[in-house]
């Protein structure tokens, strides 16, 4: 699959269109909607279920060097506002701190982040290292393993820094029992 394709496929979610344009709006700075709505959008046009089918969340990154609480909480309430009317829930995060509590929440290491996208690099899974953003007239996503995985509906871990193989199980485990169609591979 090309990025032209997932595109096409991951923006047939009118929420992940509309939390993308909303982003834009904000001029929130490298702001990406992310993850496992972008591919959950895919894995269900191409399994003929229901756009939003077992999609949990939509989770969206963006990086702002000022990494005080408030600046982040209001870009929260600032984004919940402009989208409560869409009915889903939206978690969004500034990249540029998530060192501060990533180790007391989760009980592992987390370096300071240089830009949004290495957030996306630290996904659990290889299928959820996507990202879309508006460029220009456009879109533009960010996959640092290709979108193959999302379009063999293949689960593969990436045991990069802060893998939790139980997290991993368990996750596997919850999208397995929503889409029975894919692939689990096993992490060593």
């Amino acid at each position: 699959m090309d990025e032209a394709r997932f595109l096409a496929l991951a923006l047939k979610n009118p929420v992940n269109v509309a939390i993308i344009d909303e982003l834009h709006s904000l001029a929130l700075p490298d702001a990406w909607l992310v993850a496992g709505c972008l591919a959950q959008t895919v894995w269900n046009v191409l399994t003929g279920r229901a756009i939003d089918h077992g999609i949990s969340d939509y989770d969206a990154f963006y990086f702002d060097p000022d990494t005080s609480w408030e600046a982040e909480d209001s870009v929260i309430r600032r984004l919940h506002e402009r989208l409560g009317h869409l009915g889903a829930k939206v978690e969004i995060r500034n990249q540029a701190r998530v060192h501060l509590w990533y180790p007391d929440k989760h009980g592992l290491p987390y370096p300071p982040l240089t830009r949004a996208t290495d957030g996306i690099d630290r996904f659990l899974t290889q299928n959820t290292q996507v990202g879309v953003r508006r460029a220009g007239d456009g879109y533009q996503a960010y996959a640092p393993h290709g979108f193959d995985d999302v379009e063999r509906l293949i689960v593969r871990p990436n045991p990069g820094l802060n893998f939790s193989a139980a997290n991993y199980v368990t996750k596997a485990a919850r999208w397995q029992a929503l889409w029975p169609e894919i692939t689990v591979i096993a992490s060593e």
